[in-house]
This record gives structure tokens, C-alpha cells and sequence, in this order.
């Protein structure tokens, strides 16, 4: 069982940053709060998340999996205004989402959650540590998309730096330490990542969130930041394209 209400710019923001990586998600529900894991069809990217259920306006919950195809939901959120809040209730006889938004009722038809896996989160102790704004992130994206379609990942104790490097030009985007809001790092490490992925992750995550970046030498990058005014939390991991 499953009915809740809940701000659409919360529901937004929980679809951008799961679309990001799978269409569809299985979303496990619990009387605490909601989760997924999924990783991408190519298996080069995960995504956990997790909600508690301090994230709505209203909650019930008891354990279930509810399989979602993401592109309708956020079809359906075209039709909420700044401000909305959005009921769902799950109707268990039919397999649907009930959906309301204002004087609007959308049954939508849920995913069958056989084929979907729950992923294991890969425990990874990675020896660098670093905090940065959303905004700066994606501008050392930006900075790189004309040049390569890979981006570097570099730091040690006294910068973090994104650089790539084409056929013929290369672009460098650094921040001293004094800049970032968190850096810990034991020497030099430095990860190649495919710049598609990595963009897509920075821009899932909006306004001036802090982001907390765990780095190492040709190893996944794990980004991490809070949703729902810290009543939710996001995980991505991403695997490096090992140099040679």
C-alpha cells in the first residue's frame, strides 16, 4: 500500500536525477520513506537514492516495489505549476498510480518490477574528499564539452581540478583549495570519465548544492547531495575509462 502527497517540484527533482541513468525505476516503499538502486543499461553508472517519508505532506507506506516508467511521470508533472502538490495512491487490483494534480486524475500503468534488479553498491574506499557548489561543477563541464568527450578528474591537498584534452586543444578548469568548501586528499589522484555521463550527473543536480565528490587514481567517482531540503539523499557512481 502506498498513498502520499508531495510538492511536484520534490517529485521533479526525484525523477531528473533517477532519468538521468534508466526509464524505469523500481521504487521500494516502506512506512519510513521510499528507495532505488539502478544502474544504466550499459552498466557504466548507478544511481541509490533515498527519501524519507519527511519529504511529503502526507505518507503511508507499507512494503512494497512499485515499478515506474519515468518519462510518463515526468510527462504527467508538465501539468503542475510552482507550488502544486501532487497526490499518488496506488491502486493495487489494476497495477496503477493514481496521479492527481489540481482537478486532474492520470492513472498511469505500472511497470512490472520482475526483471529489475537491486543492485549492489560497490564499497569503495576512495582516498580523496572534496565539497563543491553544483554551479562550479558545471561550469568546469561546460568549459570542456567543445574539446573532448572525456573529462579528467584531478586533485591532491591543494586543488581540485576537470581538464580535457582533444585532437588539438585541451581546457583546464581549477580550483584552489581556499575555493572549495571541503578538500582532503592523501597525494595526487587523477580518474578519466566519459564527459555524456558526467554531465548529465552535475546538471540532474540543481541551484547551489553542495556536492560531495569522492576521488582516487583510475577509479569510479562517487558524487553524493541532498534533495527535498535534506529530507532525501542521492548517490551516483561512476566508472572511470582506465588510461593506459
Amino acid at each position: 500500500m502506498f498513498k502520499a502527497s508531495v510538492k511536484a517540484e520534490v517529485l521533479k527533482q526525484i525523477v531528473d536525477v533517477v532519468s538521468t541513468l534508466v526509464d524505469e525505476a523500481k521504487f521500494n516503499i516502506d512506512a519510513e520513506g521510499i528507495s532505488l538502486k539502478a544502474v544504466d543499461p550499459a552498466h557504466v553508472a548507478m544511481v541509490e537514492l533515498s527519501l524519507t517519508k519527511d519529504a511529503f505532506n502526507e505518507y503511508e507506506g507499507e512494503e512494497c516495489e512499485l515499478g515506474i516508467d519515468l518519462e510518463k511521470l515526468r510527462e504527467i508533472l508538465k501539468l503542475a505549476h510552482s507550488g502544486d502538490v501532487v497526490k499518488l495512491e496506488h491502486n493495487e487490483d489494476k497495477n496503477q498510480m493514481i496521479i492527481r494534480i489540481g482537478n486532474v486524475t492520470r492513472r498511469m500503468s505500472l511497470v512490472d518490477t520482475a526483471g529489475m534488479s537491486d543492485p549492489k553498491v560497490p564499497n569503495i574506499e576512495l582516498p580523496t574528499t572534496m565539497k563543491i557548489s553544483a554551479d562550479e561543477l558545471n561550469f568546469g563541464i561546460k568549459a570542456s564539452e567543445s574539446v573532448s568527450d572525456h573529462i579528467a578528474l584531478v586533485a591532491d591537498e591543494d586543488y581540485f581540478e576537470m581538464s580535457s584534452e582533444g585532437d588539438s586543444d585541451s581546457v583546464d578548469f581549477r580550483l584552489p583549495k581556499e575555493k572549495l568548501q571541503l578538500l582532503e586528499s592523501k597525494g595526487k589522484v587523477r580518474s578519466l570519465f566519459p564527459l555524456d555521463y558526467f554531465s548529465n550527473m552535475a546538471k540532474a543536480i540543481s541551484g547551489n548544492n553542495e556536492i560531495k565528490i569522492n576521488l582516487g587514481n583510475n577509479y569510479p567517482v562517487k558524487l553524493e547531495f541532498e534533495i527535498a531540503g535534506g529530507s532525501g539523499r542521492v548517490k551516483y557512481l561512476l566508472a572511470p575509462r582506465v588510461e593506459s
